[in-house]
């Protein structure tokens, strides 16, 4: 039995701050895509309304969930960085806070939320569940996803007991699902990676990351993977939530290159390689969620001005072939459809 129940080998990937909505998995459930909730950054409160908004579907979805561990920080690593980009901030008179703030997004909560009202499926991201979370989750009735990066992250979360995996590749964009945040991801093809992942672990594999076309998830599924996930593809679609500034971007000319850093959060993840990234790739930094939090204000503003210089533009290698227009019909270009 497939680990995704749809009609289409393809998942509309969980992106979290704005871009999954509830509309948007309406329209990849319609067009035979599973989609997924994106929980993280979300009040367990507010998860659930949306989880509420999509049963209506009326078929299989998933949610999102980030089980990260808090990375230790350099206090004198971190203040640095705040000095480096305090101009940055003063742009828009923005005073960045010396106080580290360290969080797990509410996971256990989040869990808790999931087991008293249980979706089919759950995937973690930065991470694996704890043993009892897992079971708990499992027990309630939900397939339960650990998203890894290489052949050891894979076995891990096997051995966790996790019913399949969502293998990521290194060209995916956004946030890199490595376990740990001071490792610079490989540069490795998707296929390849899922070709090993299957070669050493037998567990139902979702590839993820790479995706430009019909072409690369034709690959993906030769590679062995049962399904697809896209994430980038569907940025620019009308029921994405993504913001305007974003949305330019991702169709303007002056943006050649994406580049994985850490500067907007401390945890690699991949955008298109703006100024800020560029002033700031030497720093590096590690510190998630600590740095996510020291320059949400900065992007939230960066945001709401159209200010793509400052903002993290999320995005996979292939980001020139996301199409505008509805996602339905992204899916089923996707699928060969149409």
């Amino acid at each position: 039995m497939p680990i995704l129940d749809s009609r289409l080998p393809l998942a509309a990937a969980p992106m979290a701050g704005g871009p999954s909505t509830v509309a948007l998995a309406h329209a990849v459930a319609e067009a035979g895509g599973f989609p997924f909730l994106a929980g993280g950054y979300q009040s367990p409160d507010g998860l659930a309304e949306q989880i509420a908004q999509t049963r209506s579907i009326g078929g299989g979805f998933g949610v999102n969930l980030f089980a990260s561990t808090p990375t230790e920080i350099d206090e004198d690593a971190f203040e640095a960085f705040i000095d480096e980009i305090a101009d940055e901030a003063a742009q828009y008179d923005i005073v960045l806070s010396p106080e580290p703030i360290s969080d797990d997004d509410q996971l256990d909560d989040k869990v808790a939320m999931l087991v008293e009202r249980p979706v089919p499926v759950v995937s973690f991201t930065f991470g694996i569940p704890s043993t009892s979370a897992l079971r708990a989750l499992q027990s309630a009735g939900s397939t339960v996803l650990a998203t890894v990066t290489t052949p050891d992250e894979a076995r891990q979360a096997v051995d966790s007991g996790v019913n399949g995996l969502v293998v990521q590749g290194s060209s995916a964009g956004g946030h890199s699902a490595t376990f740990d945040p001071a490792h610079d991801p490989r540069s490795l093809d998707t296929a390849e990676l899922v070709r090993r992942v299957k070669h050493e672990i037998d567990a139902p594999v979702i590839a993820a990351g790479g995706v430009d076309g019909p072409d690369a998830v034709r690959r993906l599924l030769e590679a062995g993977a049962e399904a697809v996930s896209v994430g980038t593809m569907l940025l620019r679609t009308d029921e994405a939530g993504t913001s305007d500034a974003h949305r330019r971007a991702l169709v303007d000319p002056a943006f050649t290159d994406t580049a994985v850093t850490r500067v907007f959060t401390g945890r690699p993840a991949r955008a298109l390689r703006n100024g800020f990234i560029d002033r700031h790739h030497e720093a590096q930094i590690t510190a998630y969620p600590a740095v996510h939090h020291l320059t949400r204000s900065l992007r939230r503003a960066a945001a709401a001005k159209g200010d793509t210089d400052r903002l993290h533009l999320w995005a996979g290698t292939g980001w020139r072939s996301a199409h505008a227009g509805s996602a339905g019909n992204v899916v089923r270009w996707l699928a060969g459809a149409d």
